[in-house]
């Protein structure tokens, strides 16, 4: 039988726990790494984001929503592509209207955006003027 000098068994135990910690690291960051949308959560992010003071009543409300199951604007639920980009048209009271956006992901966890508009129509302000 052939006998080994103990500094080269203790080299090969070294290596082998060096490689065993090395993969399990890798293993950590890549499961780390794709955990990262269950823990940012659901986003919302508005592509434009309209003046609040507004002499058209009807404006726009484009973006796009990420990591979600739902997305509701003024409790109305709206839809997005498969990219998750939404286009929504918005009509405008007369005055103050608040605006809320609202998404969720399939743990339940929301978030919300939240604008103000104040809509003036074009024939009050001429005849101030």
């Amino acid at each position: 039988m052939l006998k080994l000098p103990t500094s080269q068994i203790e080299l090969r135990s070294v290596l082998k726990f060096l490689g065993l910690v090395l993969l399990l690291g890798a293993i950590g960051m890549y499961v780390a790494f794709q955990a990262r949308f269950l823990i940012t959560g659901p986003q919302i992010v508005l592509d434009f984001e309209p003046a609040t003071q507004q002499n058209e009543r009807m404006i726009r409300l484009t973006g796009s929503a990420y990591n979600i199951t739902h997305l509701w604007l003024n409790d109305r639920q709206i839809f997005t592509d498969e990219e998750g980009y939404f286009d929504e048209a918005l009509v405008l009271e007369n005055g103050y209207t608040i605006t809320t956006l609202r998404a969720k992901d399939r743990y339940g966890r929301e978030t919300r955006v939240v604008r103000s508009f104040v809509y003036t129509p074009a024939s009050i302000i001429k005849s101030n003027s």
